[in-house]
C-alpha cells in the first residue's frame, strides 16, 4: 500500500456544498482504488459512517452509509484498531503533538509502512518518521501522480 486514506477525502465525496473538493474527492478515490494502492484505517470507516449518518447536509441514509462502506472494504485494504497502534498512537501524541485522532492515522500509516498520508488536515509535504502528509484536495497538486 502507498497511501493511507483520511476520513474527509471521504466526506468530500458526498458533500454536494464543495463541488471542486467533491470532484476532486471522487477522483483520487477512483485512482487509488483503481491502482489498488490505498488503505484505511478503521478508524475512518468509522468517522465517515457517523459523520455521513448524522453531519453531512443532506445526510445519508443508513442503508446508503452502509453500502458505501461495504464498498470501501473491497476497494481498499482496512487496517484494525489494535493495541500497537494505540501505543503508536500515544506516542504520536506524545512526541509530535498530534490531536489522538490524526495520531491514529499517521500510527496505522507508519505501522503499515505506508508511506503518504492523503488528508486536508496535515502540512502538505511534512514528514514525520518516514510518513509523508499530501493533501491531495489543494488544486496545485497534480492528481495524475496518484497511483
Amino acid at each position: 500500500m502507498r497511501y493511507v486514506i483520511d476520513t474527509n477525502i471521504l466526506v468530500y465525496c458526498f458533500d454536494e456544498s464543495e463541488t471542486s473538493k467533491q470532484s476532486r474527492a471522487l477522483r483520487i478515490v477512483e485512482q487509488v482504488g483503481r491502482a489498488e494502492s490505498g488503505a484505511l484505517p478503521a478508524q475512518v470507516l468509522a468517522e465517515f459512517a457517523n459523520v455521513a449518518l448524522y453531519r453531512l447536509e443532506p445526510t445519508l441514509a443508513a442503508t446508503e452509509v452502509y453500502e458505501q462502506v461495504d464498498r470501501y472494504k473491497q476497494v481498499f485494504t482496512v487496517f484494525p484498531l489494535t493495541p500497537a497502534v494505540v501505543l503508536e498512537t500515544v506516542r504520536g501524541v506524545q512526541d509530535h503533538s498530534f490531536s489522538y485522532v490524526d495520531a491514529q492515522i499517521w500510527a496505522v500509516a507508519k505501522l503499515a509502512q505506508c508511506p503518504i498520508i492523503l488528508s486536508e488536515d496535515f502540512a502538505t509535504g511534512a514528514t514525520v518518521e518516514g510518513v509523508s502528509f499530501l493533501n491531495p484536495l489543494d488544486p496545485d497538486i497534480d492528481l495524475s501522480a496518484l497511483r
